[in-house]
């Protein structure tokens, strides 16, 4: 029997400024999420990293479901009353919609969804990030189902060694391709280098996988807030859900692929680069320059429609190194200021409030003129050459 997880997240109000959820507002979503899901939903959890409220959700209704998605609209709309009435900052600044209109994409929240087979044993890890864009998952996804000094289980186990199809969008021109690894694993890196336009959105097994074939095994949330709104509204703060074990990385191998605190974009107004450092929950409020970038890792297993768990998988001391190496890359960046490559480059910060800045030079611009004419010269020598 086909079974359905959902991960919806939003942004609805923080304190003080960007730093870390209020709990009462947290306390409200999940009350909500339990007084009116429970015909809906077989099990559910609420969980949190810096300023987002979480809702993992497991029903049978499959993905899109219209009765899921306006649960969570409304859950994080309560929350939102309460935000506005106690004055949190930023209340409701993901919700882009004043009413729910049949689908939650397009409307602020991410939204991370897979109908799946469930296996014997379903283990999962749900992702969540903080102070970032959804192209950040690029790097640790690719890790995981495509780099054998990642995986070893790409090499060794026998149902992994075809590799996996990787979905991934332009979410510039809303389009999406599907690519195989390893045969097409220089074309996928081509891509998702470029993480500000191209995002792995899934992964899926192959048709001959013998323990799960054609199957959905991980999902990443892929809305930008900017491109919907047209203007900077907030950071994207992504969340996927990866399965792991028997037939899939293992744990372990899931995890390593964060033991690295690589370079994201979106800390800082979204407009500066910053280490993407793994902490566990209770570490994840944003202090430092509105950060660092986090991450926070909760593992699961489903079974019937129920959940064990969460483990905290990022509150271990295995990966203390990571975050130290993080702060020693946040000390090196700060001293840039305003300075690319800490600020991230002009083109991406179009939806930001910086050409607003800028404005008022539009037209004082004089052209240089000797350098006007060799552009001309050299047009005109490029010309005659045709």
């Amino acid at each position: 029997m086909k079974a359905t997880i959902t991960h919806i997240k939003a942004d609805i109000g923080s304190l003080p400024g960007h730093t870390t959820v209020y709990g009462p507002v947290v306390e409200a979503v999940r009350k909500y999420v339990k007084e009116k899901g429970e015909s809906l939903l077989s099990d559910f959890h609420i969980s949190y990293v810096g300023d987002d409220i979480q809702i993992t959700m497991v029903h049978n209704k499959g993905v899109d479901c219209p009765e899921i998605h306006e649960l969570a609209w409304n859950a994080f709309k309560s929350g939102t009353d309460l935000a506005r009435k106690v004055g949190l900052y930023g209340a409701g600044q993901d919700l882009l919609k004043d009413s729910f209109s049949g689908n939650i994409k397009g409307m602020g929240p991410g939204i991370a969804e897979m109908e799946i087979t469930p296996r014997k044993s379903e283990p999962f890890i749900v992702y969540m990030m903080d102070k970032t864009e959804p192209g950040a998952f690029n790097y640790p996804i690719f890790k995981m189902f495509a780099d054998p000094y990642n995986t070893p289980g790409l090499v060794i186990d026998s149902n992994m060694h075809d590799g996996f199809i990787f979905e991934i969008w332009d979410i510039v021109e809303a389009k999406r391709i599907f690519l195989s690894a390893p045969e097409h694993m220089y074309d996928i890196l081509g891509m998702i280098g470029s993480k500000g336009r191209y995002v792995i959105k899934r992964v899926h097994t192959k048709p001959n996988h013998e323990k799960l074939p054609d199957e959905n095994v991980a999902v990443i949330t892929t809305d930008k807030l900017s491109f919907i709104a047209g203007e900077y509204v907030g950071k994207d703060d992504p969340a996927g859900i990866v399965r792991i074990q028997s037939g899939l990385p293992a744990s372990g191998e899931a995890m390593e692929a964060f033991s690295h605190p690589y370079l994201v974009s979106g800390w800082m107004r979204g407009s500066f680069n910053g280490p993407l450092m793994p902490v566990a929950m209770k570490d994840a409020k944003m202090t430092r320059f509105d950060g660092p970038p986090r991450v926070v890792g909760l593992g699961f297993v489903l079974k019937d429609g129920k959940l064990a768990g969460p483990v905290d998988m990022f509150d271990d001391p295995a990966f203390d190194g990571a975050r130290r190496t993080a702060v020693k890359v946040v000390d090196y960046l700060r001293r840039m200021g305003p300075f690319e490559p800490h600020r991230v480059p002009e083109e991406d910060m179009e939806y930001t409030t910086l050409p607003r800045v800028l404005e008022k030079y539009k037209g004082q611009f004089e052209a240089v003129p000797d350098i006007q004419k060799k552009k001309k010269e050299v047009k005109l020598s490029t010309k005659d050459v045709d």
